[in-house]
């Protein structure tokens, strides 16, 4: 259905011996901070002071970047198409790169954004690996990539890169930055600092680590834990007008925001069915129906660091 993907990638290769991290940025084409970032790595990244190697791919899902949208021209998710087929749709052939190239490293970070749709409050995530000792390493990765919210979640779903690094065996984080379809400087920074600390952590550099940042350190095994489409879908094609702001308390009952058609004939509010902080909140206001306008973080009351 078309020719082989070659996914544009840089490897700094390091004079001492040590394990292969794979960084991803661009995993959908609107977000932005992570393709800085890695960039931003490529450039200070010195072979002499690095033990083992950083494979980078700043701009995974380029047929969607061109469109300057979520995803490429068949409308599939990539993140949700892995391991992909060397012979299907663009996305299923980018899914299928990406996941050869995860199974070939010994440890992936994944860098993400709200996008165009959303703003998504700074989180790092992982899924709760039922082998323990890859689960420690990715708590461990997790802590000093230093975002103000950890985010263990389930690790059954199928699809996703993490889901190809689970059944590698390979401890995999991902991280989150605010989006809305710009590449903020402050989310560029973060994401180099917290892909540093990570090599510290794992020994690849020597790296002294920052003063934590960490609010809220959550761990969420139920089946939908992390699957931020399924919930807060709204009913109807409209226009959506937000009435919550990102870390905003909420309990159920409270109102997220409003849905109205085009004429303002049919108005409806959208409201919490859970008690935590607004994680996610929907800043695009066009909306079809099944989009999703956010997602709440449940927060036990120990979670705080």
């Amino acid at each position: 259905m078309g020719e082989d993907i070659q996914l544009q990638q840089k490897v700094i290769e390091g004079n001492q011996q040590g394990p292969t991290l794979l960084i991803l940025g661009g995993v959908h084409g609107d977000e932005f901070e992570s393709m800085a970032a890695i960039r931003r790595l490529l450039r200070f990244l010195n072979p002499a002071e690095l033990r083992g190697r950083v494979q980078c791919i700043p701009v995974v899902n380029e047929a969607a970047y061109w469109r300057g949208q979520r995803t490429a021209e068949d409308g599939l998710d990539l993140a949700r198409t892995c391991p992909g087929r060397p012979d299907g749709s663009i996305t299923e052939r980018i899914a299928d790169a990406v996941s050869a190239a995860i199974r070939g490293a010994d440890y992936l970070i994944d860098l993400h954004s709200g996008g165009i749709a959303c703003h998504f409050y700074p989180t790092v995530g992982y899924g709760i690996h039922p082998d323990g000792e890859i689960l420690d390493v990715q708590r461990r990765m997790a802590r000093v990539f230093n975002m103000p919210v950890i985010w263990g979640t389930q690790a059954r779903g199928d699809g996703r890169t993490l889901s190809i690094a689970r059944d590698e065996g390979i401890p995999a984080i991902y991280a989150e930055w605010i989006g809305g379809g710009v590449c903020d400087p402050l989310g560029v920074e973060g994401y180099f600092a917290g892909c540093l600390n990570v090599m510290g952590e794992l020994g690849m550099i020597e790296r002294e680590q920052p003063a934590s940042i960490t609010e809220h350190v959550v761990e969420d095994n139920r089946d939908e834990a992390g699957h931020i489409q399924a919930g807060y879908q709204v009913p109807f094609c409209g226009f959506f007008t937000p009435s919550a702001k990102l870390m905003q308390a909420v309990k159920p009952g409270d109102q997220l925001g409003t849905l109205t058609d085009h004429l303002g004939d049919r108005e409806e509010a959208i409201l919490s069915t859970q008690e935590g902080f607004v994680l996610v909140q929907r800043v695009f206001a066009r909306v079809r129906e099944g989009d999703t306008i956010g997602a709440i973080l449940e927060v036990p009351p120990d979670s705080a660091e």
